[in-house]
């Protein structure tokens, strides 16, 4: 991207990121259920991760038992997992696949399908190794059945303890994330600005108070349904025309939007935070104003959305982090690991990155 600020071209910012020092207040990777009666999601891919993790390790602790050293433990870790791994994905890839069906199940009939169903994969995965000839004395249908009820029920156990642990952490994030938002120098601004255009321009104080009503209607909606990436544009957008009013030709915005991309799922309000966070920290500050560019892309399965703003001279990094702290914490909730959030300053470009699936 170039202008007469030298703005810092997109693809400098993006190799920029590499030498960025990761942020310190870290990722914390949720199971968040998508369905409103779900009490975990198969189909998501830190799930898959945890599943399959957890049942490694309770081979490899069942396989160290028996071993008399350890090679003799590698190998038998070896022809276990050829069994553990198959139905360990193959009860993953049932419950991914019988999702809608699970989800209008109660809690209770929820915990005993999966349970039921780790152990059909138990016996799936003893027949594996029976099938490959790995198994020289007999076949432990009836163990293998039972280890996989038993890893299965605390596996599900597990899981749903998590999701119900992050309930009260989700609640807060939105709530935090709500307060930081409705910010009343920001009213007050907006409304000061609108009195001022009232008699000189009434159609634009007008549509500067249509997009404030727009705004705040969809900041106190409660609901935490995912939001397709073009309505969360789209109020950044709104956001960005009451302050445009104020700042004038201080605040220059540019828009690179892919319309591949706007399908993406977010949390509701996620844009609009990053956006009020560049204004703050690169136009207040500055007598020049800043310059702000959010940008949306389509890589294949991903969408990466990127909100950049040149900074004053001398400014470091911002000083707080609630806006961004929220933003992650939601990210996770609804994407758990397949969301990627990055920030970062670099010569005078700070650059907020998101990376979702689509």
């Amino acid at each position: 991207m170039e202008s007469k600020s030298g703005f810092m071209k997109d693809t400098q910012i993006l190799s920029a990121f590499q030498e960025l020092t990761p942020s310190t207040d870290g990722r914390s990777a949720v199971a968040r259920p998508v369905e409103a009666g779900l009490v975990f999601d198969a189909c998501q891919t830190g799930v898959v991760l945890r599943a399959v993790l957890f049942v490694e390790l309770c081979v490899g602790v069942g396989a160290a038992f028996p071993a008399n050293d350890a090679v003799d433990w590698v190998i038998r870790l070896a022809m276990v997992t050829g069994g553990a791994l198959p139905a360990t994905l193959a009860w993953l890839l049932l419950a991914c696949l019988l999702k809608k069906l699970i989800t209008r199940l109660i809690p209770e009939l929820q915990y005993t399908l999966m349970v039921a169903m780790g152990g059909i994969a138990g016996l799936y995965g003893c027949a594996m190794l029976a099938w490959s000839g790995l198994l020289l004395a007999g076949v432990p249908w009836v163990a293998s059945a039972v280890c996989g009820l038993l890893l299965s029920g605390i596996l599900v156990a597990a899981l749903v303890m998590r999701s119900k642990s992050r309930m009260p952490a989700d609640t807060s994030a939105r709530l935090a994330e709500l307060q930081s938002r409705i910010r009343p120098h920001f009213l007050f601004n907006t409304l000061n600005s609108a009195i001022a255009l009232v008699r000189a321009e009434p159609a634009k104080a007008e549509a500067l108070l249509e997009d404030l009503s727009d705004l705040f209607r969809e900041a106190l909606k409660d609901s935490g349904e995912p939001v397709r990436l073009a309505q969360e544009i789209e109020l950044a957008q709104r956001y960005l025309a009451i302050e445009q009013v104020r700042f004038g030709e201080r605040l220059r915005v540019q828009w690179a939007v892919d319309p591949a991309a706007d399908d993406a799922k977010l949390p509701p309000l996620l844009l609009q935070p990053l956006v009020e966070n560049a204004v703050r920290h690169g136009v207040e500050p500055s007598a020049q104003g800043a310059e702000v560019r959010i940008s949306t892309q389509r890589r294949g399965s991903i969408v990466v959305i990127k909100v950049t703003n040149t900074v004053p001279n001398g400014q470091g990094e911002r000083g707080h982090g609630l806006a961004l702290r929220n933003v992650r914490e939601r990210l996770d909730l609804l994407h758990d690991v397949q969301g990627q959030f990055r920030s970062g300053l670099n010569d005078g470009v700070y650059q907020v990155r998101i990376e979702v699936p689509l």
